[in-house]
């Protein structure tokens, strides 16, 4: 198991974490002098071309794309197509995150994702 820190990559550097996780409103680009371990990932999050290459410039390994399909919390969603055309703008890894369920899994297939990601589906299906 890895662990990452939310938007504060210099705490996690100093307590030896696995990582650092990048929001998407995280627009800061001066990651490049820092002092980091060889395993050590910065990973992040986009909704647009544009944050994708914000968070290529911040040199994150993977990105997660969202919202793939429709959320409570978002009724604007990419779809598969769109994901694929914003997917295919990096060579970085993009996971699929965003309303992913059992009755649209099958669809991921359709996508350049190379994972997903998923908060209340893993909790609705009692998985901890």
């Amino acid at each position: 198991m890895a662990l990452f820190l939310s938007n504060n990559i210099n705490l996690a550097i100093k307590l030896k974490l696995d990582g650092v996780y990048l929001p998407s409103f995280n627009k800061r680009l001066k990651y490049s002098n820092l002092n980091l371990r060889k395993k050590f990932k910065i990973i992040g999050s986009a909704h647009s071309i544009a944050e994708i290459k914000i968070k290529e410039r911040q040199n994150c390994k993977e990105i997660f794309l969202s919202p793939i399909f429709k959320t409570d919390k978002h009724k604007k969603y990419l779809g598969t197509i769109k994901f694929n055309l914003q997917a295919r703008e990096t060579k970085e890894n993009i996971i699929a995150l965003g309303g992913i369920n059992s009755s649209n899994l099958r669809r991921i297939n359709l996508t350049n994702s190379k994972g997903i990601a998923s908060i209340s589906w893993i909790k609705k299906n009692g998985l901890k």
